[in-house]
């Protein structure tokens, strides 16, 4: 290898021996002017870049920026973690969800539930917080609908807007049962009021924004899913105990939120956020009662202060969830597959006035046809009227009857 590369070195040193000295020459000149003509092309290349560098860096054509400190270039690349960002970038975000949220956050509010230290002064304790919709303004007033265990045991509650200004509220009415309770306020400050959505019409799936206070973080916004638009889940109040259809979101809910508001796309109340499962290694199920649920009862907190529930006086059971092999001995027709089992009479109630008797299967009250309890439950208390006469279908061994009752009524406050 070295007698080769010796050799070749040998045979160029005399092919450039032979050329002219003119030609050797040229060579060398046309070399120096490439290269001052280079040398100077680079230096106006940089003279340019420095000038409009910060111009194209504002525009947002170059990955970074240029800025000009103590007489000196420098450049800041935004790649390297070590430098810091001479240029702030200011991103306008508008969507749909921040569209909803900014309608309907100016109308939900922090209601504060105060009792007293003892029983012989007037010193008051914060016991809870919870959140608020205002629905209505009239005749100098605003109206707020909140949970029932928001404001249950308070000697006084105020509510915080969302300027953070606190006013004295008056608790108009309460229901134990929905877990609903209607508060009244002076209208002064207050701008803004929710809009009720159609909770009959929601599809699993759907966003779903839940608007309130958490802890006492007031304003708090969480987004997620209509996980369920129909939940079944029992609900406790006035010592009875029901089936209650609510919608079921992902959306956070937690202490501080009952009461707010469940929000749909359009920044419409869908739901009254109402509780959650709390348990370990659970996450992400919360619960709101369905707005179409809570207007009837809301209308009537507002204007009677109490709700007046019309009364059957029995003790049913959902059909669908009796063993077939005990189904079978109510003898029903083939066709009947839906309705409510008497497993009760009460003394004293409508029911025992009638023809009704235990093992009775209601599939019909005044023409609303029993799919289930919580359908029966909805049309008993949110279409039905105390001392109302309605008319009641029932099989009993197989065949169909007919009685008529007059509802009685009870009050869960």
């Amino acid at each position: 290898m070295d007698y080769f590369d010796d050799q070749n070195q040998n045979e160029e040193e005399t092919r450039r021996d032979r050329l002219p000295t003119e030609d050797r020459r040229e060579g060398r000149s046309g070399r120096k002017g490439w290269f001052f003509a280079g040398f100077l092309g680079a230096i106006i290349g940089i003279v340019v870049f420095l000038i409009l560098a910060p111009v194209l860096s504002n525009l947002g054509v170059l990955p970074y920026s240029v800025t000009t400190g103590n007489g000196l270039d420098q450049v800041n690349s935004s790649s390297n973690a070590n430098n810091a960002i001479s240029r702030q970038l200011n991103v306008k975000v508008n969507s749909s969800v921040t569209d909803a949220v900014d309608k309907v956050s100016p109308s939900v509010v922090a209601v504060i539930n105060y009792q007293r230290a003892n029983f012989y002064d007037n010193q008051y304790t914060e016991s809870g917080l919870g959140s608020g919709i205002i629905y209505k303004k009239a005749n100098g007033y605003a109206y707020i609908v909140t949970n029932n265990h928001v404001v249950e045991g308070a000697n006084k509650v105020e509510v915080r807007l969302e300027n953070n200004k606190k006013v004295s509220a008056t608790v108009l009415g309460k229901d134990s049962l929905y877990d609903l309770a209607v508060l009244r306020i002076s209208d002064s400050g207050v701008n803004s009021v929710a809009e009720f959505g159609n909770s009959g019409i929601l599809k699993r799936g759907e966003p779903a924004i839940a608007i309130g206070n958490p802890l006492g973080f007031s304003g708090s916004v969480t987004e997620g899913i209509v996980s369920s638009a129909n939940r079944t889940m029992p609900i406790e109040g006035g010592n009875v105990s029901i089936e209650a259809n609510l919608v079921q979101t992902d959306a956070a809910i937690n202490p501080g939120n009952s009461g707010g508001a469940l929000v749909n796309i359009a920044g419409q109340v869908i739901g009254i956020n109402s509780s959650k499962i709390a348990e370990e290694q659970v996450e992400g199920i919360g619960f709101a009662i369905p707005i179409n649920v809570a207007k009837p009862i809301i209308n009537n907190l507002e204007k009677n202060g109490k709700i007046e529930r019309p009364l059957l006086g029995v003790g049913i059971v959902d059909l669908t969830t009796i063993p077939s092999n005990q189904v079978s001995q109510l003898k029903l027709p083939s066709g009947v597959k839906n309705g409510l089992v008497i497993s009760q009479i009460q003394q004293g109630q409508p029911a025992a006035d009638s023809d009704l008797k235990i093992g009775d299967v209601i599939t019909e009250i005044n023409g609303e046809k029993i799919k289930d309890y919580v359908s029966f439950s909805t049309y008993l208390y949110t279409k039905l009227k105390p001392n109302q006469k309605v008319k009641i279908v029932y099989y009993r061994n197989g065949k169909k009857h007919t009685t008529y009752l007059t509802l009685g009524s009870k009050v869960f406050s």
